[in-house]
């Protein structure tokens, strides 16, 4: 585990370190983003809703507050200033602090940036260097630009959703952030591309991520398929591939990437080659008789422990590993030796976050500066004055 202060100047060795970024995006698609910016060095600077802030720090009474665990998920390594962009005064300042820096990040609806004085036209004129960040729901423009975006919707209306290993399965919401996460780092790879863009011609552009694109695009074999050959794939519903309960505990095992895999667990679980019967000798039998197998296969790994099954499997080179609950994955060894639990004090109270999935020798990711409270550098980027 890695457990460090905070360091503000650290940012001066890190890739991203002289970028500046105006960051008003909220909840998570966009902070995702502005996150690992933040963690490879951009000045990161928050434009919250003066006595409100990002969402994500009311979510999950009681724990709301200046460490609210959603929001510190997100929220590292940036500074806060708390506006009131009605106010013509406060506006004026945000688009000062918009013509000295180099990218621009939100994720509202189609229209409200425009609305606000603060759309892509109106930010090229105060910079043309400017690169425009824009996260939707659905894209901004087309039948749903005005249409609320949100994960849940985004699995729904992109096929995610009724994608299931089998029709008997019932339609359910997964329960991890698929949607805005994907979207928030294809954001990061766009503004990435911007800059290097921007570097070699001078000019800024404008870039737009949506969660529905970003789950289309984590469909793209699936898509393919579909669209050229008229065939479904799913992974999920290959016949040697299932979550397998054995005596004490599940266990996942990919019957995949060999000649004959089902051979290979026959032998593991020490009943006859099922390959040899002409239910199960290829592939298009196995799918035709697939529950007939897998019942078979489930009554074998009934009979003995997880572990006991787990190195046997191993021991034939088949893909397999334990299904684990969250809390132990965060405790596991492999979770420590890969330092992606970040420890640091919060304003107040510990915290333990999740690191940065991209190993980099020279710029490894540190917490610079705590998850910050509600405006808490409005003076430090406006001066005293301005928040009299």
């Amino acid at each position: 585990m890695s457990s460090v202060s905070f360091k503000p100047s650290a940012a001066s060795g890190l890739p991203l370190s002289g970028i500046k970024v105006v960051d008003f995006t909220q909840v998570m698609m966009g902070p995702v983003c502005t996150q690992m910016l933040a963690d490879y060095g951009a000045d990161v600077i928050k434009i919250e809703r003066k006595g409100k802030g990002d969402l994500s720090r009311s979510t999950f009474q009681p724990v709301a507050g200046a460490d609210n665990p959603i929001f510190c998920s997100l929220n590292r390594n940036k500074r806060s200033v708390a506006l009131d962009l009605r106010d013509p005064a406060q506006l004026e300042a945000v688009k000062k602090l918009i013509a000295g820096a180099d990218v621009v990040t939100s994720n509202f609806r189609a229209g409200v940036m425009e609305r606000m004085g603060l759309g892509y036209e109106e930010c090229r004129k105060l910079n043309e260097r400017i690169i425009f960040a824009v996260g939707t729901g659905f894209g901004e423009t087309g039948p749903y630009r005005a249409k609320g975006g949100q994960d849940v919707l985004a699995q729904a209306m992109s096929g995610v959703m009724a994608r299931r290993s089998d029709e008997s399965v019932p339609l359910n919401i997964y329960p991890t952030t698929l949607a805005d996460y994907s979207a928030g780092m294809h954001m990061v790879q766009g503004i990435l591309l911007a800059l290097l863009h921007r570097d070699r011609t001078g000019l800024g552009q404008k870039l737009s991520v949506s969660l529905y694109d970003s789950m289309l695009a984590i469909q793209m074999q699936e898509a393919a398929m579909l669209m050229m050959a008229d065939s479904e794939l799913n992974w999920a519903a290959m016949p040697l591939s299932l979550v397998f309960h054995a005596k004490d505990a599940p266990f996942v095992l990919v019957g995949a990437f060999k000649s004959n895999p089902l051979r290979d667990i026959c032998e593991v679980l020490g009943i006859d080659d099922l390959s040899t019967d002409p239910r199960y000798c290829n592939l298009g039998q196995q799918l035709l008789h697939k529950a007939e197998l897998r019942s078979t296969l489930a009554e074998g790994f009934r009979t003995e422990t997880r572990d006991h099954w787990l190195r046997l499997l191993e021991k034939k080179d088949l893909l397999c590993a334990p299904v684990k609950h969250l809390r132990e994955a965060l405790a596991d060894e492999q979770t420590y030796h890969n330092q992606m639990i970040l420890q640091g004090q919060g304003i107040g109270q510990e915290l333990k976050l999740i690191g940065s999935p991209i190993r980099m020798s020279a710029s490894p990711v540190e917490l610079r500066r705590p998850p910050p409270s509600l405006g808490q550098h409005t003076a430090e980027v406006f001066g005293d004055d301005f928040v009299k």
